[in-house]
């Protein structure tokens, strides 16, 4: 077998794989070669209508359907992601770039979430709360929303969805979902997946093509009852706004300018560690990877000295080759963005210490970059980098550390390296981030609740909190006993 095996040219629109109706279809690129692998169906409005049609048509059904059989079907969605973890890895890489030893990650860590939501759906409880009156017993119970509408990019195109997906199928909700148009192969290999282990025709669509027709028809819809959407701030305002309308749910997993704070009594070997996985997972293309690097001026050349060494020694290549740690960014205006943020940067004093240009290998490949002496008044300190540079700042004290990672409208993740116990706490209550790491810099995993604060978004993915956005709460009072 090979990646081509889930390869789908197609919409998967209840239970059936078809076309755009207009016949119109989009290039699929590989970023590592710039070759054509395929096409997709450039669908908008009526097919979206069709697969939202057909999900309203499948919800009572498998609302209804017994617990043990849909958690029996999310059992094997599992067991079909791991079985064929190696071709979903490489379709992943192809279409999106990064190393396979990544994208092999990515597979595994969306397994987990299938299977943690799972299990979460057992514990899904509702209550008994003490009446105020005697005769009367009052009940809390929990319900699937109903059609859920998903919107997904292009960094992490198979996990993004598993976010999603998980728990919504484990609710009993209906999916209509959109992958990005970068990205689409792997969010239709779910579609196989879930055609493959049996899930009832109309609970899993799939529709690829114009992001502003297929969210738009999903927005105006007053049957999709929840859209949750990972993205930019920007169009995540967008659909809030649209959401209006119908009143719908919304989960927004928006932009992150993370910071990752180095303090004078930090491990420094652990602390650069931390930073090369932070920042130079998937070329630095992660909406939680290290933005921006304050260290303290005791230790800030011993760590920019092997952050630099680190960073020169990375191995950049076509994700698909052994030991390849770092392959292309997405597209050329990726590239192009990161261009700007150095040449901003250099304008007002930052100083290039490795990197800072396109790669040998042409194409969309861009040199692994640190950029010293960094200042709170460059581009990269307000806004999200997206690419493989690390700019370095030096901070004095603790308190102009947390003032300068907070200054940002965002809040979605920071990271923060010392052995001082009580100054991690101070951090837990002076950190502006949903998710805060502390002496570690990969801090994603399916227990705990995923999201941000500030413009960084609403709802969590992950954890026992990851079912709350997809289950709708009745209160029921039952008087006269």
């Amino acid at each position: 077998m090979s990646y081509t095996t889930w390869l789908r040219e197609g919409n998967f629109i209840d239970g059936q794989w078809v076309g755009a109706e207009s016949g119109a279809t989009i290039d699929v690129i590989n970023p590592a070669t710039g070759e054509v692998i395929g096409t997709i169906p450039n669908a908008g409005d009526a097919e979206t209508k069709r697969a939202i049609a057909a999900a309203e048509a499948a919800f009572p059904g498998f609302a209804a359907m017994d617990l043990m059989s849909r958690i029996g079907l999310l059992w094997k969605l599992h067991d079909a992601l791991m079985d064929n973890q190696k071709d979903l890895a490489e379709l992943l890489t192809v279409e999106m770039g990064k190393p396979l030893a990544e994208a092999m990650g990515e597979i595994a860590i969306g397994a987990q979430y299938v299977r943690w939501f799972a299990e979460e759906a057992r514990r899904a409880k509702g209550e008994i709360v003490p009446a105020g009156v005697n005769g009367r017993r009052i009940l809390v119970t929990h319900h699937p929303v109903g059609v859920v509408g998903m919107i997904t990019p292009w960094n992490f195109p198979s996990s993004m969805l598993a976010r999603k997906i998980g728990p919504a199928l484990a609710v009993g909700c209906t999916v209509v979902a959109k992958p990005a148009t970068a990205t689409p192969y792997s969010g239709l290999a779910w579609a196989a997946l879930a055609e493959e282990v049996g899930f009832p025709k109309g609970v899993v669509n799939v529709v690829t093509g114009s992001a502003r027709k297929i969210a738009g028809a999903m927005m105006e819809s007053p049957v999709v009852r929840k859209v949750t959407f990972t993205g930019s701030t920007e169009v995540g305002k967008e659909l809030i706004r649209q959401s209006a309308d119908t009143v719908k749910k919304v989960s927004m997993e928006l932009g992150g300018n993370a910071p990752f704070i180095v303090f004078d009594d930090a491990d420094l070997d652990k602390a650069v560690e931390g930073a090369m996985v932070s920042k130079f997972r998937n070329a630095g293309q992660t909406c939680v990877c290290a933005n921006r690097m304050y260290v303290q001026s005791g230790v800030y050349e011993a760590f920019l000295a092997k952050l630099v060494e680190k960073t020169a020694a990375l191995k950049v290549g076509n994700g698909l080759e052994p030991g390849v740690e770092q392959g292309p960014m997405i597209d050329v205006d990726a590239v192009e963005k990161v261009e700007e943020f150095i040449a901003d940067a250099t304008a007002k004093g930052g100083e290039i210490a490795t990197g800072g240009a396109r790669h040998g290998n042409g194409g969309s490949f861009f040199e692994p970059t640190v950029i010293k002496h960094a200042t709170q008044d460059m581009m990269f300190a307000k806004e999200e980098i997206f690419g493989p540079l690390a700019p370095v700042f030096k901070f004095e004290t603790e308190e102009e550390a947390i003032a300068m990672a907070n200054d940002t409208e965002y809040g979605l993740a920071c990271y923060a390296y010392t052995s001082d116990l009580a100054r991690a706490f101070r951090l837990n209550e002076g950190l502006q981030y949903g998710m805060i790491g502390i002496n570690s810099g990969l801090i994603t995993t399916v227990e705990a609740p995923f999201g941000g604060v500030k413009e960084s978004g609403m709802g969590k993915e992950g954890g026992s909190q990851g079912l709350t956005d997809y289950l709708d709460t009745k209160y029921v009072c039952i008087d006269g006993i």
